[in-house]
């Protein structure tokens, strides 16, 4: 990435120009970061420190919440910082690391969701071979896979990306580093490169996509399988956050790069990028212990125990 052509800095797409608007965005973007600190804080805490979450379920979640905290802190903290002091601009080493970091927690986000799907088909299908097939190690060992898939991603779309000269512009049409706005500013002739990420992109959430809907049907069966209400009822429950945390990753992602290119405008775009950016890290952990008694318990054992300490 020395090679990278006259440019030093990009121009980061801005929420609003008026200064009260500016000002607007910071405060919003602030409470939304600080409830995602709180809710996946609160969610490591519970998990490291009551025994009685030390299950694979619960391990793949305090994973969940660490990639949830990384990918978020990523990009909004900067986008605050720049409405704060009425700047656009990122420095060109900066955006490389930017969209290295994004990439490499939201692909590992992905893996680790196919993980856990993994694991809610094990515990469901095949209850009995549960406690050999998915293990302390073979739990570090899938999460390590996952961690590792999304690094192997990050280096290969990153590298891809800034070995490119640009010299069309420099002002990113997105409130943080995004490869595809990186792209056009190319001032060489770059479809294939856009075409190879998205092709690479497109093959690996296929296969993870297909994975998980072939995981959710077998679960489903053995489910309604189930002879006893309370039975199906406890085994949904265990699904149903997992889903719909998949369900708003997936939509929200696959709709901002497969949109189609008449109906893109800078500010859907933006729209887009603060649903699948910003949203899923902090709705997250509202979406897993909305219907989880352990953890809401285990939740107020660790207020409960911070208060006191406090005292």
């Amino acid at each position: 990435m020395s090679n990278h052509s006259s440019i030093t800095e990009f121009l980061l797409l801005a929420f609003a120009d008026r200064r009260e608007l500016q000002l607007l965005h910071f405060w919003l973007f602030l409470a939304i970061y600080l409830a995602a600190l709180l809710g996946n804080g609160l969610i490591i805490g519970a998990v490291a420190c009551d025994h009685r979450l030390h299950t694979p379920m619960y391990f793949f979640l305090l994973n969940l919440s660490l990639l949830d905290l990384g990918s978020i802190s990523t990009t909004v903290p900067k986008s605050m910082a720049n409405s704060l002091r009425d700047t656009r601009v990122i420095s060109y080493y900066r955006c490389a690391a930017q969209v290295f970091w994004f990439l490499f927690f939201v692909s590992s986000e992905y893996y680790l969701l196919t993980v856990m799907a993994y694991d809610r088909y094990v515990a469901i299908c095949k209850p009995l071979h549960y406690g050999t097939l998915v293990d302390t190690r073979a739990c570090a060992k899938m999460a390590a896979a996952a961690c590792g898939g999304g690094f192997l991603n990050a280096v290969l779309h990153t590298g891809n990306t800034f070995s490119i000269p640009f010299c069309q512009d420099n002002a990113v049409d997105q409130f943080y580093c995004e490869i595809p706005q990186l792209l056009r500013l190319s001032c060489s002739h770059s479809y294939v490169r856009k075409a190879g990420f998205t092709v690479v992109s497109l093959s690996v959430a296929c296969g993870c996509f297909l994975f998980l809907v072939l995981s959710y049907v077998q679960i489903f069966r053995a489910v309604l399988r189930i002879p006893s209400e309370q039975g199906r009822h406890k085994a949904f429950s265990t699904c149903l956050p997992h889903l719909a945390v998949v369900s708003l990753f997936a939509s929200s992602a696959m709709f901002a790069y497969l949109k189609p290119h008449s109906i893109s405008s800078p500010a859907l775009n933006l729209l887009v990028a603060v649903l699948y950016a910003v949203v899923p890290p902090t709705a997250n952990p509202l979406i897993y212990s909305m219907r989880n008694q352990e953890l809401q318990e285990a939740l107020k054992r660790l207020i409960r125990c911070l208060l006191l300490q406090q005292e």
